[in-house]
């Protein structure tokens, strides 16, 4: 298995992975308005013997409110074909983009996502649970990639528009 960047040949698979993966449009759609809109951060892809088997993308999300405006990276969403989940692609996926935040130079990332799969690559609710959030329970998660820059942050998490509870 590689993993590599998004082309533009690659957007139709793109979408096929994640409605295989989610059972539904929610997710492609969300990739599509991310990628038309501009707020595309990094979009990877896991090949398999030629074929897309898993995807993963990161946005930008700001935190308003504060006397320090911060952004933030946002993992959301990642998907695998379902004949390829639970063989560590997702996990490939997941640690290959959170490598490239911290060489990209972002401070810190956030999800929302299982609560039984993201803390095994260092994602916990404490980090964010200052923050008020849309998306705030027990699946808003964050990782801090440089000491303290979501801990020390306050105020409320903006997404881009495309996130269906986008304010």
């Amino acid at each position: 298995m590689t993993i590599r960047d998004e082309s533009l040949a690659d957007v139709q698979a793109i979408r096929d992975v994640n409605r295989a993966a989610f059972s539904g449009d929610l997710e492609a759609d969300l990739v599509e308005r991310l990628r038309a809109e501009g707020f595309v951060i990094r979009s990877r892809l896991a090949i398999d013997r030629g074929q897309i088997v898993g995807h993963i993308l990161f946005s930008p999300v700001w935190i308003e409110g504060s006397a320090q405006p911060s952004t933030l990276a946002s993992l959301a969403p990642m998907s695998v074909l379902p004949d390829y989940q639970r063989q560590g692609i997702g996990s490939a996926l997941v640690v290959d983009g959170i490598e490239l935040c911290r060489r990209d130079g972002w401070r810190g990332v956030i999800v929302v996502g299982w609560p039984e799969y993201y803390p095994r690559f260092g994602f916990s609710t404490e980090v964010v649970a200052h923050l008020e959030s849309p998306y705030a329970g027990p699946a808003f998660m964050g990782l801090e990639l440089v000491p303290g820059a979501i801990t020390e942050l306050r105020g409320s998490i903006r997404y881009p528009p495309a996130f269906p509870l986008a304010s």
